[in-house]
């Protein structure tokens, strides 16, 4: 390989203060606004114009799709999300479960708000490139933006990129599955020209199930799923291939719908999957985004034929990015189990709940019993970093354990219980590694987050 050695050079500081939180997705943004609401100086930094991650940048919706009549759920800054956004006329019902679909342009104003009311630093259109550390102790993160190379300086910093970007470069042990085994990125896109009477007609028809889930998608279920409906499609498009109205493809479309509007809208159409791509590699990112928008306008010409209601349908947009779940993540101090998150596992410094929702790597488990596990602190803590936290999918784990950790709402769970424990941590001018967790759960409790 080629390289070429940068210039020493000096590097404006840009902002100093306790709380550095790098990435506004569900994670990212749970930790600023529990961090800021345990009173501590706190700035939230974005690559996008906008805080929502996978929400208002590529269109998911479904930030708890998993909950139903029995489900414990997670309690705490997710649900908040959930409810604020109902409030602020924000939602839609979701129409496999007892949730709210949020609308995922309005969230970017209500995550605005959020981060407002609770006092945190905005900082939008700003990339976190590069850690600053001292031996193994990270100090702050040069950042690039439109403002030049600069650097912000912190007490504590925490990594909820998704992709382990700033702890994978301190020098953290991370591991990253085999790319034919990693989950596919998808091309989320929003359809117009519905009519949403004839769709809905021929959908009550023949309701599709969890069980007509196909070979890309989950099949090792508890059997409590099977007659369960979901907004599923995919015969459609074999239709489609077997009658040439789309050529052959390496790539299997198939997936679910969510919201029709009264208007004709259809919105969070999650159908295309590019498989087979490094989203921690920027020519596979270009690749997949390119593929996954062509792939698209194959799936609304299946569609158009073969789906009533569908016959006008047109692109109204894609998601601003390609979507992307599976990467590195971090080897902390506990590397959680797939069968921790099937078996309700228990731990002393757990930071709060999630329910037995597992989606991913060939397993679906919907949390219709009640069962819940906890989710350990000690698996935001890379190994060999100090004062470096890591929240969302990227906390410690393996592929089973992350089939569950990387669903959005439980990243809100690793979310705020990192922005807590970076609060205690600046409170109690003490390592990350090193904190009690006793007064981890003591904030936990003062914000309303159920951990045991």
């Amino acid at each position: 390989m080629n390289y070429i050695v940068e210039k020493e050079r000096n590097i404006h500081v840009f902002e100093e203060v306790d709380v550095l939180v790098i990435g506004g997705g569900p994670g990212g943004l749970s930790a600023a606004i529990a961090s800021a609401r345990a009173g501590v100086k706190t700035m939230l930094l974005e690559r996008y114009g906008c805080f929502g991650g996978s929400t208002t940048s590529v269109g998911v919706e479904s930030l708890a799709w998993y909950r139903h009549e029995e489900t414990i759920d997670a309690e705490g800054i997710g649900i908040e999300f959930e409810r604020r956004a109902m409030e602020m006329g924000a939602t839609n019902t979701e129409v496999q479960s007892d949730s709210q679909a949020l609308d995922t342009e309005m969230f970017k104003h209500v995550a605005d708000t959020l981060v407002i009311e609770a006092g945190v630093i905005p900082l939008l259109h700003c990339y976190g490139v590069d850690p600053i550390i001292e031996g193994n102790v990270v100090k702050g993160v040069i950042t690039e933006s439109k403002s030049g190379r600069q650097a912000i300086l912190a007490r504590i910093v925490i990594d909820a990129s998704g992709d382990a970007d700033i702890a994978s470069r301190a020098g953290a042990p991370c591991v990253l599955n085999p790319l034919s085994e990693r989950q596919s990125m998808t091309m989320v896109f929003n359809c117009c020209g519905i009519d949403k009477k004839r769709f809905l007609e021929y959908v009550n028809a023949d309701p599709a199930t969890y069980n007509d889930w196909g070979q890309e998608w989950a099949q090792q279920t508890s059997g409590l799923e099977k007659s369960m409906f979901s907004p599923y499609l995919e015969k459609q498009f074999v239709q489609a291939r077997k009658n040439k109205i789309i050529p052959e493809s390496e790539w299997n479309f198939c997936g679910s719908w969510s919201t029709i509007t009264d208007d004709g809208q259809a919105t969070y159409l999650n159908l295309v999957h590019i498989g087979g791509k490094d989203c921690t590699d920027v020519r596979d990112l270009t690749q997949a985004e390119m593929e996954g928008r062509k792939q698209v306008l194959h799936a609304i010409r299946a569609m158009n034929a073969t789906i009533p209601g569908f016959e006008k349908a047109r692109l109204r947009n894609y998601g601003m990015t390609v979507g992307t779940r599976d990467s590195r993540k971090i080897i902390g101090d506990y590397n959680m189990t797939g069968h921790d998150v099937l078996n309700e596992a228990r731990f002393d410094d757990s930071i709060g709940i999630f329910p037995e929702f597992v989606d991913g790597y060939g397993v679906l488990r919907l949390p219709v019993t009640g069962r819940f596990f906890q989710v350990p602190y000690r698996s935001l803590v890379p190994r060999k970093i100090e004062n470096l936290l890591v929240a969302g999918r990227s906390i410690s784990g393996d592929k089973v354990s992350h089939a569950a950790t990387r669903n959005m709402m439980c990243c809100t769970v690793s979310g705020q219980g990192a922005g807590v424990a970076a609060a205690v941590g600046v409170k109690c001018d003490t390592v990350v590694r090193q904190l009690p967790v006793a007064e981890i759960q003591k904030e936990l409790v003062r914000q309303q987050v159920r951990f045991k």
